[in-house]
């Protein structure tokens, strides 16, 4: 279920950009009702009004399994909404600080383009905000995997450790809670090391 990681900054990180450089317009209110949305409704929630739609209603896509990329849509989707929510309010928050910076006038003062202000000087600064809540998210859909693999019947450890509750598999349940903290522990130094491509103040001695 990785899938949903790539999914979510691609459409949380531009979502949130765009809403900051365009303040106040129809944009941004989009991108706003959007991720008001991704946080507001629970992912399995959404799973199940995904299926409604587009496998009950529509018939474009499947409910279950793991085999193409047919099947890996709708619970990409459901995973992905909640975390590109919160990385576009995030991005959004932190990219309407940047704007306002004074190395931020001085290189549109020198006169370099608009792309070049954003993706130089505005970008890689907002994004350091932004790579502290990967670790949470991150660990929040960790333990959000185990409904909708359950729910699309995905043949992954989070439906295993759902199974071992009901059949009450105590040596399957602590292991598989042993394996996600430490996917969790390394997922939040994984970020703590993403700091030193991102900031470049910050250096381990």
């Amino acid at each position: 279920m990785a899938s949903w990681r790539s999914l979510a900054l691609l459409v949380g990180i531009p979502l949130g950009v765009i809403a900051a450089i365009r303040q106040n317009s129809l944009s941004d209110y989009l991108c706003m009702f959007f991720s008001i949305v991704g946080i507001s409704v629970p992912s399995f929630i959404l799973g199940i009004l995904l299926m409604v739609l587009f496998a009950g209603a529509l018939h474009w896509l499947p409910t279950s399994g793991w085999k193409d990329w047919h099947n890996w849509v709708l619970p990409t989707v459901a995973l992905a909404a909640y975390p590109a929510a919160q990385l576009a309010r995030f991005t959004r928050a932190s990219m309407l600080e940047v704007i306002r910076q004074d190395y931020v006038r001085t290189a549109r003062a020198k006169g370099l383009a608009e792309q070049a202000v954003v993706t130089t000087h505005m970008i890689k600064n907002a994004l350091i905000p932004v790579v502290t809540i990967l670790g949470p998210i991150t660990a929040f859909l960790l333990t959000g995997s185990f409904i909708i693999e359950y729910l699309f019947s995905i043949p992954g450890t989070g439906r295993l450790y759902v199974q071992a509750i009901g059949q009450r598999d105590y040596a399957m349940i602590m292991g598989t809670t042993l394996f996600y903290a430490a996917a969790v522990a390394f997922m939040n130094l994984l970020v703590d090391v993403l700091y030193t491509f991102v900031d470049p103040r910050i250096r381990f001695r």
